[in-house]
Order: C-alpha cells, then structure tokens, then sequence
C-alpha cells in the first residue's frame, strides 16, 4: 500500500510539471485545441453524410455508428491523454538521458509511459463522455447491464492500449525506434473510428484476433448493444491480460538488452 501511494505521489509530481508545461504557450493551446475539434467534427460529419445515403451500415443504425466512433475517441483519447510521454521517449535514448532515469528510485515507466499526462486531451474528453451518454440514452438496446460491461470492455480496451505502449517503449530500447512504431499504432488503431464489421474478409479476420483493433475499439460498444454474451466478454478480458503480460515481458527483455549510451 505505501508503494501504490509512492507511486502516485510520484505520477501527481510528474503531471504537476505537464500542467505547468503545456500552459506556456496559450495561443499554440487555442489552436491545438481547435485543430481536435475539427477533426473530431469533420468524421462525425461524415457519418451523417453516409447515413444520408443508406440507412443502415452492415445492419447498424446512425445512432450505434455515432457510438462507435464516439467510443474509439474515448478510448485513443484517455490512452492519449495517460501516455503522452511515449512520444517524447527517443530523445531519452539516443542522448543517453534514459540512464539517469534507470538510476532513479522509482519505476522507470512511471516516468516515460504516464510522465506526462497531457491536459488538452483532458478538455477534449469532456465533450466526448457527454456525447456517448446522449446517444447511449437514445439507443433502445442500452440497460443499466450493458453500460456495466460497456464500461468494463473500455477498461480492458485501455489495458490493451497500455500494452501496446509498453510495446513500443521496448522497441524504443532495443532499436532507439518510436515515432515510426507509434504512428503505425495510431494508423491501425484509427480502422476502429467504424465497426470492423465493415472490412471484408479477411481483414475482419486480422483486424480481430492478429492486431485486436476490433477487439479494443469495436467490442466494447458490441456490449452497449447487448451483442456479446458472457463467455465472449470473459474471451476478451483474457486477450487484455494475456496482451499487457506479454507486453511486461518484453520491456523486461528490453532492459536486459540495453547497453546504455555509447554501449
């Protein structure tokens, strides 16, 4: 118990100075702000655009495909929002800075996985959960049981995202490679904006049980619409587990293999 409060005394320090940060450049925030809005509105408007023209999109209605794509903006932005460091880590590694943070008394993926945490998608994700309620409330299929599992497929969702962050952190280790790897994961992740069920096969296939794009994004608003048993649900959460240990055991072997700067 006091480790867990150590550890978050520490991930409070480190968002202190994200806070402080982020806020020196006001007009650069304004507009970063403005460019999510955008492109958040821009693909909520192509989805009226398509439902303009068919009514039904591989059986589901306007509103199930606005809670698709609001629950992939939930997922990538609270992921975004936790692990923003990811992004910054290759300069870690390459000036030898990772060092000093394998020498600090505390974890090091507190410092490069959730060391900071990025407040702009915080404002962001405000608007988000507000939609995802209305349109949840408008859904006929929407029980105070689905909204349970909807909520635990999100949680299991983000143990993947945390994985797949963890992942990259490791690769970083091993090849000093990152910014290549994140937007290959942010590429793959963005197919979730729609459900997979639109992909042929077998990209439906890949997309669900190879890289679990469908599994993180796509699943959890399945459970809104009370698409998934149980036993599915179970399946799901044993994927999450089986993919954050896996994950653990990679950046383990990662630290074994670094040579340090100038190693």
């Amino acid at each position: 118990m006091n480790k867990i409060k150590h550890n978050l005394k520490i991930f409070f320090l480190f968002s202190k100075f994200s806070l402080k940060t982020t806020f020196q450049t006001r007009l650069g925030v304004i507009f970063l702000l403005l460019g999510k809005a955008v492109r958040f509105l821009f693909f909520f408007s192509l989805i009226y655009f398509i439902f303009a023209r068919v009514k039904l999109l591989k059986g589901y209605t306007l509103n199930q495909a606005a809670i698709f794509y609001l629950t992939f903006n939930l997922i990538d932005t609270i992921s975004q929002i936790l692990f923003r460091e990811v992004y910054r880590f290759r300069p870690l590694v390459v000036s030898g800075d990772f060092d000093t943070v394998l020498t600090k008394p505390y974890h090091p993926l507190l410092r490069i996985l959730l060391g900071g945490v990025d407040y702009l998608d915080v404002i962001m994700i405000v608007p988000y959960v507000l939609l995802t309620i209305f349109f949840a409330g408008q859904n006929p299929s929407t029980t105070l049981l689905s909204t349970f599992n909807f909520s635990l497929l999100i949680f299991n969702s983000l143990l993947m995202a945390t994985a797949f962050h963890i992942s990259v952190l490791a690769f970083g280790v091993i090849t000093t490679e990152v910014d290549n790897t994140i937007i290959v994961y942010r590429d793959l992740t963005s197919l979730g904006r729609f459900p997979i069920d639109i992909y042929q096969r077998p990209l439906r296939e890949i997309f669900t049980f190879i890289i679990p794009v469908g599994v993180m994004m796509t699943f959890p608003a399945k459970a809104l619409f009370c698409l998934l048993l149980w036993p599915n649900i179970a399946y799901i959460f044993i994927i999450g587990i089986v993919l954050f240990w896996l994950s653990l055991k990679f950046w383990y072997y990662a630290l074994r293999t670094y040579q340090s700067w100038g190693g």
